[in-house]
């Protein structure tokens, strides 16, 4: 199921709260330098620590292992898409396949403006012009307000993705958005993934199989060739590595 609608906001515990249990859940679950919990361990801590409407998952629909591996233990779980009204063909096919495949309910999560009030009000291309404020304009601001209405969010954060992302941990207090950030899937490779989608079946972006690792809006997306650092086609040629959602 796709819709466009707030989420089912759950009554939240306090930001101190909050901070305190992702501490907490940091320590239990485990750290790059000691024993690491699974991937289903760290779904499994948050499905006993958060209530249902609580919990959300980011997904850029470059494949759905991540809502996949979420829907086991949390069926029917909110798994947010950040519409930015710039996406592939093959983005927006995968969400709808995600939608109707997946024990999930996807929530199309849409800017403050269309891409044509946008480029009436700033003029044509921001993201040519200026790359940063077109993202915190259509992904960051639009998923800082979405996520007001949840306690934790699950992301697909993966460590070997770039070298920004090589100390992420599993479970950490979100200061900037105001709650709890979990990436089960941070010590997984690509080949894990894939290993994971394949045994489960999950939809997968078409793009993937044509030089495109790593997927984004598709005017500031290009192909990587074999052996290129796989988020090196995302703003090519740009001192930009990060939309700005995970920094």
């Amino acid at each position: 199921m796709t819709v466009s609608l707030a989420p089912r906001i759950a009554a939240r515990r306090s930001a101190e709260e909050l901070e305190a249990l992702a501490l907490r859940g940091a320590g239990e679950l485990g750290s790059l330098t000691d024993h690491e919990a699974s991937p289903a361990e760290v779904v499994d801590w948050v499905a006993r620590n958060f209530g249902m409407g609580a919990v959300a998952v980011a997904c850029s629909m470059a494949d759905a292992a991540l809502p996949h591996l979420v829907a086991e233990q949390l069926p029917g779980v909110d798994v947010l898409f950040l519409d930015t009204g710039y996406h592939f063909v093959e983005t927006v096919s995968t969400r709808d396949e995600v939608a109707r495949s997946l024990d999930v309910r996807v929530v199309d999560v849409l800017p403050e403006q269309t891409v044509a009030e946008q480029d009436a009000a700033l003029g044509a291309d921001l993201f040519a012009r200026d790359a940063a404020r077109c993202c915190a304009l259509r992904k960051v601001a639009p998923l800082h307000d979405a996520l007001q209405g949840y306690e934790v969010w699950f992301t697909g954060v993966r460590r070997d993705e770039a070298p920004t992302r090589t100390g992420t941990p599993l479970v950490s207090w979100d200061a900037k958005n105001g709650l709890v950030k979990v990436n089960p899937v941070a010590a997984w490779t690509w080949d894990d993934l894939q290993a994971y989608a394949a045994r489960h079946k999950v939809p997968m972006n078409l793009l993937l199989n044509f030089g495109y690792p790593s997927i984004g809006c598709r005017p500031c997306t290009r192909p990587v060739a074999e052996g290129e650092d796989p988020r090196s086609g995302r703003w090519a040629g740009l001192d930009k590595t990060e939309c700005g959602l995970h920094t």
